[in-house]
């Protein structure tokens, strides 16, 4: 039963977010990942603690906008997906993302 629950953990988090801004809301204990479409900010912050061991204490979401993507004559969107800005307690933190 744990090896579903790694799985499905592993789908809902979809990959960490390296930008200007999620690299400037490090400072404050928050995260950005793009996770499934789907999934809820329950989901979200159950997977983060068990795949991370962390103690998570908010999870912000929001949908990036769909773009208009151009090839030849034909046009279409980008894959629509979903951030999550999560914020850890006090005494946790992600090593995935130190600066060492």
């Amino acid at each position: 039963m744990d090896e579903f629950k790694q799985i499905e953990n592993l789908q809902i988090i979809k990959n960490p977010v390296i930008t200007e801004k999620s690299y400037r809301l490090l400072e404050e204990r928050q995260y950005t990942f793009d996770v499934d479409p789907r999934a809820n900010k329950q989901q979200i912050k159950q997977a983060i603690e068990s795949l991370f061991s962390v103690k998570v204490d908010a999870v912000n979401t929001y949908h990036k906008p769909k773009k208009k993507r151009r090839v030849a004559k034909f046009v279409g969107n980008r894959v629509h997906y979903k951030r999550a800005i999560v914020t850890l307690n006090a005494n946790s933190s992600i090593t995935l993302f130190s600066d060492n």
